[in-house]
């Protein structure tokens, strides 16, 4: 294949994953419709955009409601009608019940275990956010932001206390090893922390210079599963271009991950999502 050829391909694999990230970003009650984010309190207490009175005694949350309220269980349509109780471990989330609209399924509520406390967050589909949603801006294409980058993995993965989006909740980076690059016109070397997801692929939560200006505070790009050469050898492909938003960039409701230190780049990475535009 040509230069020309292999650029264009480049170009039209990039195009796919915008449409498919927009896609999976505008879904009824995904990221964009989140409306609340409450912790639970020991004592049942009524609580914002959700009828019903809540509680937890802390390994159990507990919801009471009267069938006027309108509540069913979001699994199985199931009205809820007196006392319903589920428990949850550490960074689980379920769609419990929900509410609301024609169907009654406008609103849904998630309950939520962050920082080993009970939390719920509505997602109300006819949140602007959603409805006026018209894809996230990005960079344009730049295939110079294609890097290829050494992987050196740890003998185990190394638990990073980390901050988040959300300053009552603290999370933790399970680091896999450290990805080694440089960028294009830097003369100097950059190591970053990366955390093994599914099948073997790496994540990395960076901070660059474009921070708070065109781009939000961090972002996550993510490579295929490392390459080995016979030699022992690892390699992967860092393609800044599919540079990520964490859900924490669309709503005030996240509890995304913040980078590891140092995973921070003294360079402007124009490439990937800008900080999206949101309705008011």
């Amino acid at each position: 294949m040509n230069t020309t050829a292999n650029a264009a391909a480049q170009l039209e694999r990039w195009q796919r994953f915008r449409t498919n990230r927009n896609k999976a970003l505008a879904t009824r009650h995904g990221w964009l419709t989140l409306t609340s984010f409450q912790w639970l309190e020991s004592r049942p207490a009524a609580v914002d955009l959700s009828p019903g009175f809540w509680s937890t005694d802390g390994t159990t949350a507990t919801l009471t409601a009267a069938a006027h309220d309108g509540l069913t269980l979001a699994e199985t349509g199931e009205p809820v009608d007196g006392t319903i109780t589920a428990s949850l471990t550490n960074e689980e989330s379920l769609m419990w019940v929900q509410f609301g609209g024609a169907d009654g399924q406008q609103v849904v509520v998630e309950l939520a275990m962050r920082a080993d406390r009970y939390a719920i967050r509505t997602h109300d589909s006819g949140s602007p956010v959603l409805t006026e949603f018209d894809g996230v801006p990005t960079f344009g294409y730049n295939p110079d932001m294609v890097i290829e980058a050494a992987y050196e993995a740890y003998p185990e993965p190394v638990a990073i206390p980390i901050g988040t989006a959300n300053p009552l909740v603290e999370g933790v980076h399970y680091s896999a090893g450290e990805v080694v690059f440089r960028l294009p016109g830097i003369d100097h070397e950059y190591r970053l922390h990366a955390e093994e997801e599914k099948l073997g692929a790496l994540t990395i939560t960076f901070h660059d210079d474009t921070n708070g200006e065109s781009t939000d505070e961090w972002r996550k790009v993510s490579t295929p599963r490392p390459r080995v050469d016979a030699s022992g050898n690892a390699t992967v492909v860092l393609d800044f271009n599919r540079a990520i938003n964490y859900p924490s960039a669309f709503t005030p409701y996240g509890t995304c991950p913040m980078p590891v230190k140092g995973n921070s780049l003294d360079a402007k990475i124009e490439a990937g999502e800008k900080q999206p535009l949101l309705a008011d």
